[in-house]
């Protein structure tokens, strides 16, 4: 199963939370990395965000369906985020579109097995694969993108 993380990009200062919108720089990162997503993401992948402003408009940045999951907000753990995914008995391909600090523990826990304080720089994407082997899982990070890293 792979599972990519895509944090949200840059979003407006303000409150009430869930209601910030992108901004303009933050819609160009969207534009970039969602251009590339959408080539890049396997057939059948399952796409689930959070609800809010800035997750959704970064979705949809990417111009494919999408599920709103209330489970992976801003407060929502690792581990609960997890649970959500299905990881990692579906057979399909997820990705995940939300928010620090969970996206960064996600990605340490199923990279090293512990739940760590790991930085996603905003609208960048973690491809993280699991494939079974022999004696067990192989866990390992297939890609990690940044929207600067492609050209307009």
């Amino acid at each position: 199963m792979d599972i990519i993380l895509w944090r949200h990009a840059q979003a407006e200062v303000g409150e009430p939370d869930e209601g910030r919108e992108l901004t303009p720089h933050g819609r160009k990162q969207a534009a970039r990395m969602g251009a590339w997503l959408d080539r890049s993401l396997p057939d059948g992948c399952r796409i689930l965000c959070s609800p809010t402003m800035r997750t959704q408009q970064t979705a949809d940045a990417l111009g494919r369906k999408y599920k709103i999951v209330d489970a992976i907000g801003p407060q929502a753990s690792a581990t609960e985020v997890l649970d959500a995914t299905g990881w990692p008995a579906s057979r399909r391909p997820v990705m995940v579109i939300g928010h620090q600090p969970w996206l960064g523990e996600l990605a340490s826990l199923l990279l090293t097995g512990e739940e760590q304080s790991w930085t996603i720089r905003k609208s960048n994407a973690w491809w993280i694969a699991s494939r079974e082997r022999v004696d067990g899982n192989e866990i390992f990070l297939k890609a990690v993108l940044a929207p600067e890293f492609f050209i307009d």
